[in-house]
């Protein structure tokens, strides 16, 4: 079986696999924002610079589909910088996997940056039912709850930010309508939506790693459908980031756009 090294400082355990996972996402944004701002050019723009340029555009009209355009062109770099991030990171673990066997003679405990793993009797007992025991030290950032509960957590903050201090009394009010008497489950609701963004996307791209995994298990025999399914997944990856994207400016919008009737 699979496992992820995980490390324990102050009482809090640290997925090594996701942290390394998030940081290489991290560098790849940015590489690929600084490739696509480095030689900018009206009369011969290059394939990255068009393709960003169809990124932003694309972004912008989905804002522009949940808010009045004045105020979506504030969050274009916050959305454009979202849906990349998310895309990127859904697709990592497709194509990278780095794998630590762990011997059958290893009789011991394993251990990483000092802190043990698998204890010596865990290691025993996998050697004795003939599992097979191995580290995955890479994986999708998003194929991690706490990488997407964090982007939940991030959205949440700002919409409440966003909401107290660009519309005040809408954002007050709102919970007590068309009823106080709903004033529980309009604070329900709020609660449930950083929870459903960060379960759907943590759902879908562990889903299918799993499936990966699994077949990865039928040796040659699931080539084809390796090949198949990794196609499935880059579309599932980008669905998912677009869903992630435009369901926070829905949410966004409804905290900071209100029109009297």
């Amino acid at each position: 079986m699979h496992l992820f090294p995980v490390v324990e400082f102050g009482g809090i355990g640290f997925d090594i696999s996701s942290i390394l996972a998030i940081v290489v996402s991290c560098i790849v944004v940015m590489v690929l924002a600084r490739v696509a701002v480095s030689n900018l050019s009206v009369h011969n723009p290059s394939k990255v610079q068009n393709f960003m340029e169809w990124v932003i555009d694309f972004v912008h009209s989905t804002i522009a589909s949940t808010m009045p355009l004045q105020k979506a062109k504030k969050f274009v770099i916050l959305a454009t910088t979202l849906i990349v991030f998310i895309f990127v990171s859904n697709l990592l673990g497709l194509p990278l996997g780095f794998v630590t066997e762990v011997d059958h003679d290893h009789h011991g405990p394993v251990t990483f940056m000092g802190q043990e793993l698998l204890s010596a009797e865990e290691v025993d007992e996998a050697h004795a039912n003939n599992e097979h025991l191995a580290f995955a030290w890479f994986k999708s950032p998003t194929a991690d709850i706490a990488a997407t509960a964090g982007l939940a957590l991030v959205v949440f903050f700002l919409i409440h930010f966003l909401g107290i201090t660009q519309n005040t009394k809408h954002y007050f009010k709102h919970y007590l309508e068309p009823f106080p008497v709903m004033l529980p489950l309009n604070l329900l609701k709020t609660i449930t939506k950083p929870t459903t963004l960060a379960l759907r996307l943590y759902a879908n791209i562990f889903a299918g790693e799993v499936l990966i995994a699994t077949i990865l298990m039928l040796g040659w025999i699931g080539i084809p459908l390796l090949a198949v399914w990794q196609g499935f997944s880059i579309f599932v990856g980008a669905i998912q980031a677009f869903l992630f994207t435009i369901l926070t400016f829905v949410y966004i919008s409804e905290s900071i756009v209100h029109e009297d009737h």
